[in-house]
């Protein structure tokens, strides 16, 4: 199941977005509200700790920290981000009415960047986490949307179904399921059973969407080098799915894939010309799945 607190490797992505949006000039996904939302200090503090070898524990010179977000920090949660809210428009244009589910929301924006009051949304994280941001953005003086529901979860001791219902949700409005940055750190039974949650609140037609990285291939020593960066921030990746396994857990859920990102149409879409360097990871995908009927529990 899904256990998403305010980690470490969470900030990074949130610091990720907040980096981007303001220091470079080749947009890929402007997440103009991040630094806000993150606020300055913790900005800082994730800016110093890879300036300093996220923790002294990797030889970096503080002079390529900007490289070291460009290689490490910033390609994975910059283009998940595009693909899931893109892939989330598009649902919105066809229907009058949507569900937008943010699992493991942490620092997301979506909310007070939308303005579409056609698409419902329900940020899920844990009860902890949930506070501080509800904190941060009294803080801000930020407005809460009417559309726009918090719902704190448990994982370890409640069921997302139950809660989301107990929200609003409407399971018979088609949703879109967004669950980014969840899957390197489960396994694949632990994974299936938050799409198999997901699968009991969704009306065919809707739709998730989530990145993952692969098990097996000749990657070069980044990809490695990213799993021991996030081992020392004590998050264990857990080694990645293959593309067979992923689309036939799917399939017996009642999902049939509908966009599928390799990391070549990935480097192709987002990163191809860029000045920076900057370049999609080798071995994380993306994907979207729709919601068709008849899924099977085992």
């Amino acid at each position: 199941m899904v256990e998403k607190r305010e980690s470490i490797t969470a900030k990074l992505c949130a610091f990720a977005r907040a980096w981007h949006s303001n220091r470079s000039r080749e947009k890929i996904y402007d997440d103009y509200l991040a630094f806000d939302l993150l606020g300055r200090e913790e900005y800082e503090e994730m800016y110093e700790m890879v300036s300093s070898g996220f923790g002294g524990g990797f030889r970096f010179s503080p002079d390529d920290t900007e490289q070291i977000i460009i290689e490490y920090i910033a390609p994975i949660p910059l283009s998940r981000i595009h693909f899931s809210e893109s892939r989330l428009q598009r649902l919105a244009e066809e229907n009058e009415k949507v569900q937008y589910v943010i699992c493991g929301a942490g620092s997301d924006s979506f909310s007070f960047r939308s303005g579409n009051d056609n698409i419902r949304v329900f940020e899920i994280d844990h009860p902890d986490t949930q506070r501080y941001k509800l904190e941060k953005i009294k803080r801000l003086e930020w407005k809460i949307p009417g559309n726009v529901s918090f719902v704190p979860v448990d994982f370890e001791k409640e069921r997302m179904c139950k809660k989301l219902i107990d929200a609003g949700f409407d399971p018979g409005v088609k949703t879109c399921f967004s669950i980014l940055g969840v899957s390197y750190y489960l396994t694949l039974d632990v994974f299936r059973d938050t799409l198999s949650q997901i699968a009991e609140l969704s009306s065919v037609g809707s739709i998730l969407i989530f990145d993952y990285p692969h098990k097996s291939g000749d990657f070069p020593r980044r990809v490695n080098r990213l799993e021991e960066i996030t081992r020392a921030l004590g998050e264990e990746m857990q080694g990645g799915f293959e593309y067979g396994e992923i689309s036939r857990a799917l399939y017996s859920l009642g999902f049939q894939i509908d966009t599928y990102m390799s990391p070549e149409k990935v480097q192709k879409r987002y990163f191809e010309g860029r000045s920076d360097g900057m370049r999609a990871f080798e071995n994380v995908s993306l994907l979207s799945a729709s919601f068709t009927s008849g899924y099977n529990f085992e």
